[in-house]
C-alpha cells in the first residue's frame, strides 16, 4: 500500500531518446509514445531503472537500493521483497516548437495540461487552471507572448499561422514556470520564457507538432576493421527535443523488510528521493555516451 504521492517533473536538457523498441514507420530507432494520443512518453520502469542506476552518483547510499527498489531480479538474496517506489510513465505537458520570433514557444493542449492537473491534484498539489479550448488554427497566449511572438496579428509555428483567441494564460504559465524548474538563478532564463511564452494549441494542431517535429539524427555503422562506414548501415534515430516537459506520478510506501524494527517509512523514504533527485539531472534511456538522455528532476508535492 504506497502512503505517500508526489509528481517529478522532468525537464529535458538534451535530446532524449527513450526507444520504443520496434519500428512500424519511417524512423528505424522511434521513441516511447503512447497508442492512443501519440504523445512522447518515458516507461516508468524505465524511470525507476535510470534512478536506482544512479543512486549512488546522485548522493545516495549503496546499502539502501535493495530496500527502496527492490532487490536485483538476478540476485541470490533469500529474503526479497518489492520495492517502497513506484514510478508512473511520464506524459508530456509542454512541447517546444520553432517560432518565427524568440527562436521557440512552449507548445501546450487542453489535454495536456487537463492530464498534468489531475497528476498534481493527484499528488495533493492544487492548481488554479482555467483552460481554454481552442478551435483548430487559433491559439491561446500570455500577455507577453502576443506582444513579443505576433508577427501581423499572427503567431508562425514551423510553416504555420495562428490566430490568437481571447483568453486568460498567464496564470497557467506563471504556474507551470514554478512547478517545472527549482529556483536556481541557472534556470531564471527558462522560467521566464516559459511563463512568457507558453502558447495553447487545439489538440489535433499541437499532435501535428508532437508527431513531426520530435528530432530525428541519421547515424552510420562502422566496420571494426576498416574504420569507415559500413554499407548499408544507415540508421535513423527519434529523440524527444531539449526543452520538453514532462510529468510522472511517484509513489511511495514503507520499507517491506522483513524485520520491522529496522523499516524506514514512507516520510523518510521521500525526502531520501527529494535529496537525491529535487535538482539533479538524471541521464534516461539510450546514447547516453553520445550526451543523450539529460533530465532535470524536480519532485512536486503537498506542502513542498
Amino acid at each position: 500500500m504506497f502512503e505517500k504521492q508526489s509528481v517529478v517533473m522532468m525537464y529535458a536538457i538534451s535530446p532524449v531518446h527513450m526507444g520504443a523498441g520496434t519500428a512500424t514507420g519511417l524512423v528505424d530507432n522511434p521513441i516511447q509514445r503512447e497508442a492512443h494520443t501519440a504523445h512522447p512518453v518515458f516507461a516508468g520502469s524505465g524511470i525507476k531503472g535510470a534512478v536506482r542506476h544512479s543512486w549512488e552518483n546522485l548522493g545516495g547510499r549503496k546499502d539502501e537500493i535493495n530496500a527502496i527498489f527492490g532487490p536485483d531480479p538476478d540476485s541470490k538474496a533469500e529474503n526479497k521483497q518489492a520495492g517502497a517506489v513506484s514510478f508512473g510513465d511520464a506524459q508530456l505537458v509542454l512541447f517546444p516548437v520553432r517560432s518565427l520570433k524568440e527562436s521557440y514557444v512552449y507548445a501546450a493542449s487542453p489535454t495536456t495540461l487537463a492530464r498534468a492537473r489531475r497528476l498534481l491534484h493527484f499528488a495533493g498539489v492544487s492548481v488554479d487552471w482555467d483552460i481554454p479550448q481552442v478551435a483548430q488554427g487559433q491559439v491561446a497566449m500570455t500577455r507577453q507572448g502576443a506582444e513579443a511572438l505576433l508577427d501581423a496579428d499572427k503567431l508562425y509555428l514551423e510553416a504555420f499561422e495562428y490566430g490568437p483567441v481571447d483568453a486568460q494564460v498567464d496564470a497557467i504559465a506563471e504556474s507551470l514556470a514554478e512547478l517545472a524548474l527549482n529556483d536556481d538563478d541557472s534556470l531564471s532564463f527558462f522560467r521566464e520564457k516559459i511563463a512568457d511564452h507558453l502558447v495553447i494549441l487545439n489538440d489535433s494542431d499541437f499532435n501535428y507538432f508532437v508527431e513531426n517535429s520530435t528530432l530525428v539524427e541519421p547515424h552510420v555503422r562502422i566496420d571494426p576493421d576498416t574504420g569507415t562506414a559500413e554499407g548499408g548501415g544507415l540508421f535513423y534515430s527519434e529523440n524527444l527535443p531539449p526543452e520538453a516537459v514532462m510529468i510522472a506520478p511517484l509513489l511511495v510506501s514503507s520499507e517491506r523488510k522483513s524485520n520491522k524494527s529496522e523499516r524506514k517509512d514512507a516520510e523518510e523514504i521521500m525526502r531520501q528521493l527529494n535529496t537525491v533527485m529535487n535538482g539533479r539531472i538524471l541521464q534516461l534511456g539510450g546514447d547516453a555516451t553520445t550526451g543523450r538522455g539529460l533530465v532535470m528532476c524536480k519532485i512536486v508535492q503537498q506542502g513542498g
